[in-house]
């Protein structure tokens, strides 16, 4: 009777597994589907052994990062493609422009769920706040990458992917917009920032705090960033082949306005400014910015102080001198945005408007 009885539950277990099997072999696959876009970096990087600290970035294609993670299979249907394959040191207009392109054409169709984009983490969070302002989907989009390469001893480059993998997939990270997901950690595009060279626990939202976390593909959402962005915002760079020129010119004690004659005289649209404190400057440059707003370019004041705000008309007329406040964006942040608002208008006063909405 036991043996009966063992011998009916085996059948109907076997039975179950072989349905499943054939349900997938028919194309009726119900895991969210995500594209893992790679542009390379340290997560795809390799050194010449486990232990040594000089390594080569983007090294590894995005087949290899896929079988990595064998795991993926139990979250979501995964595949994968190869944008670039570069450290992110040398993150370009033309990667940003193929990425945008294409995260939106993929976003587009019923097939695709969300989309994790693996990057390097000297520039991954400008490249999250460009894709914020320029996709047109509400649909998630997750980057990630590593601090060790693909090659290290106790690498952090797959449970991330894991990680990103199964926040795309959940049904809760829509309409956040881009997201960072390192560490266990879920940051917003707009407020994350690197603040370490080589710790793992690099990357934090100092002013406005996490997303959420995220441990071993298990999600917890804390709030959604207030800020316009992805389908809300107005920004398109569909069918742009380059972006206006915006330098950023750094701020110190004893800094002249020559660097700013020369980033205008090089053909710079705008200029940001890395202030001190309150995104203040001294005469030499004042003057500079000056002489660069009556030539045309726009002037956006920001601070190399890692948190706060730069206001406007504090120390400096902003009022008088048509210049830009950053409020709580930093100076890379800052370049991104008013390179995207030159696109629409050359009025300061409305780019102004676009620093308090995005």
């Amino acid at each position: 009777m036991k043996y009966t009885f063992f011998r009916a539950v085996c059948v109907a277990f076997i039975a179950a597994v072989l349905a499943q099997h054939a349900t997938l072999a028919q194309g009726e696959d119900h895991r969210p589907h995500v594209v893992i876009l790679a542009t390379g970096g340290t997560i795809a990087g390799a050194a010449r052994s486990a232990t040594d600290a000089a390594y080569s970035s983007g090294q590894v294609g995005v087949q290899i990062l896929l079988e990595a993670v064998p795991e993926l299979g139990s979250i979501a249907r995964v595949t994968g493609e190869q944008v670039a394959n570069v450290g992110s040191q040398n993150m370009s207009d033309d990667v940003w422009l193929k990425l945008a392109d294409r995260i939106n054409a993929l976003l587009k169709t019923n097939d695709v769920d969300g989309i994790v984009v693996t990057h390097g983490t000297d520039t991954m969070e400008e490249t999250a706040y460009f894709l914020n302002l320029v996709m047109r989907s509400g649909k998630p989009v997750v980057m990630t990458g590593s601090m060790r390469p693909s090659t290290a001893m106790s690498a952090d480059g797959p449970l991330n992917i894991y990680n990103a993998v199964a926040v795309a997939a959940h049904p809760a990270a829509g309409g956040r917009g881009v997201l960072v997901v390192v560490n266990d950690d879920i940051h917003g595009a707009r407020a994350v920032t690197k603040t370490n060279t080589t710790d793992v626990q690099t990357f934090v939202s100092p002013t406005f705090g996490l997303i959420g976390t995220v441990a071993y593909g298990k999600a917890q959402f804390y709030r959604t960033p207030f800020a316009r962005h992805t389908k809300e915002s107005h920004f398109s760079v569909e069918g742009l082949e380059s972006l206006p020129r915006v330098d950023i010119v750094a701020v110190h004690e004893g800094a002249a306005g020559d660097l700013v004659d020369a980033a205008v005289d090089l053909g710079a649209k705008g200029i940001v400014t890395a202030g001190v404190g309150n995104g203040n400057v001294p005469d030499g440059v004042l003057d500079a910015l000056s002489r660069a707003r009556k030539r045309g370019v726009l002037v956006v004041r920001a601070t190399r102080v890692p948190t706060g705000f730069v206001d406007r008309n504090i120390e400096i007329d902003d009022d008088a001198l048509e210049f830009v406040a950053s409020y709580d964006l930093s100076p890379q942040k800052a370049r991104i945005l008013l390179r995207l608002a030159l696109l629409e208008t050359d009025d300061w006063k409305e780019i102004q408007e676009f620093f308090a909405t995005y």
